[in-house]
Order: structure tokens, then C-alpha cells, then sequence
């Protein structure tokens, strides 16, 4: 069957990352797991706030009713660091789970990860997490400026994660894994012209004139 290079992209990147991954010693996998933990307790944050406040009209407008653009075909952005802190937090079957479905995927109009018992991902990766659509945010945001300012905070919480103006997390984990050779197309924070233009500006910024 021939793939699509958007699930060539993922199998190879979720692959190679779970055999580089399986390589590194133990020392060395507690030592990202330690750079994760801030990220995982943001992450656990936002679910809990999403699961309270937006469980209930996302499942009937995106999963029931299949009429929303958030889980479109092809459509989800997958960051590189995302497949790298999902296979740290997978088990074997769930990472099989994700390799399957994307060699044996056969088109359609949905994100070839989402399934009748919802996302694939045991952490889906963060552009799925902070999308909001209209109808979701005109309904629960709109009325309630408590959770619009918490929303916001949010929303700014992740810029520390995955907005390189200074160093990220999302940046980090690509540098890791390139000095040590691995290379995957997910890895924008290196090769997107938008990303790299924001770095630069970054190091311009910061820094100091010789006199």
C-alpha cells in the first residue's frame, strides 16, 4: 500500500524514535524525563481545564457529529518534540498502535490517528491540545471572562514550551537528537524558515555590542 509523505513523515519519526530512545542508557532517559516534568504538569493542566469546561460540546460538535476542522485529515501539525515526549510516555502497544494505523491507514477525511474510541496518542501532541474552534470558544469563553483570562494564561504557559524567542523545551529535545545524528522532517524548530527567523531575532536581541 502506498502511504502519503505526511504518514511516512510520522512512521519513520515515531519509529526512529523509539529505537534511539531504546539505545540511550538509563541515566541519559532520566535526564529528559527530568527536562519533561514542567511540560507534563502544563499539559496536565490543560486537560483538566479542557475536560471540565469543554468535554462535553467538543465531543458533540468534533466526535459525534464530525463537523469541526480540529481533527481533519493531515491536518495535525505533530512537532518532533511531541513523538519524542509520546514514546517516553507510551507503552509498546501503543506505539505499535500508532506505526499500524499509519502503514495501513486508507485515506478519508479524518486525522488517520483519531478512532471510535477517540486519540491514538497516549499525549496528543500540543497543537491538538490548545486548539479551540469558534463554536468552543463563542460557547464556553465568551461568557465567561474567568475562564477566557485563564485560557490566555494558558496559552501563554505554552509559548514556554514551543515559542523559541529563548530557549524551549520543544528546541532542546531536536538538538539532543540531532548531535547525535538522528534527523526527521517533524524537526521545524531546525529547518522551519519561520522558527529559525524567530531564533535569530532571539540571539540578535540578546546579544551585546562589542562597544
Amino acid at each position: 500500500m502506498i502511504t502519503s509523505e505526511y504518514n511516512r513523515d510520522q512512521l519513520e519519526t515515531i519509529f526512529g524514535v523509539r529505537q534511539f530512545l531504546g539505545r540511550l542508557s538509563r541515566s541519559r532517559i532520566g535526564q529528559i524525563n527530568r527536562w519533561i516534568k514542567p511540560y507534563l504538569r502544563f499539559r496536565a493542566d490543560v486537560a483538566e481545564f479542557q475536560a471540565t469546561h469543554f468535554s462535553e460540546i467538543c465531543t458533540q460538535k468534533c466526535f459525534t457529529n464530525q463537523s469541526s476542522a480540529c481533527c481533519n485529515k493531515e491536518g495535525i501539525a505533530t512537532f518532533f518534540a511531541d513523538v519524542v515526549v509520546n514514546v517516553l510516555l507510551s507503552s509498546d502497544q501503543e506505539i505499535d498502535s500508532l506505526l499500524d494505523i499509519l502503514s495501513k491507514d486508507r485515506g478519508g477525511f479524518k486525522c488517520v490517528y483519531l478512532t471510535e474510541n477517540g486519540c491514538l496518542w497516549h499525549l496528543k501532541p500540543i497543537v491538538c491540545e490548545m486548539f479551540l474552534c469558534k463554536h468552543a470558544k463563542d460557547a464556553v469563553l465568551e461568557k465567561e471572562d474567568v475562564l477566557r483570562s485563564q485560557w490566555e494564561k494558558f496559552c501563554l504557559r505554552e509559548t514556554r514550551y514551543t515559542w523559541p524567542s529563548r530557549p524551549v523545551l520543544f528546541d532542546k529535545l531536536e538538538a539532543v537528537f540531532i548531535q547525535d545524528g538522528f534527523h526527521s522532517p517533524l524537526m521545524y524548530f531546525h529547518n522551519s524558515p519561520g522558527l529559525l527567523r524567530v531564533k535569530n531575532r532571539s540571539i540578535k536581541k540578546h546579544t551585546k555590542a562589542p562597544f
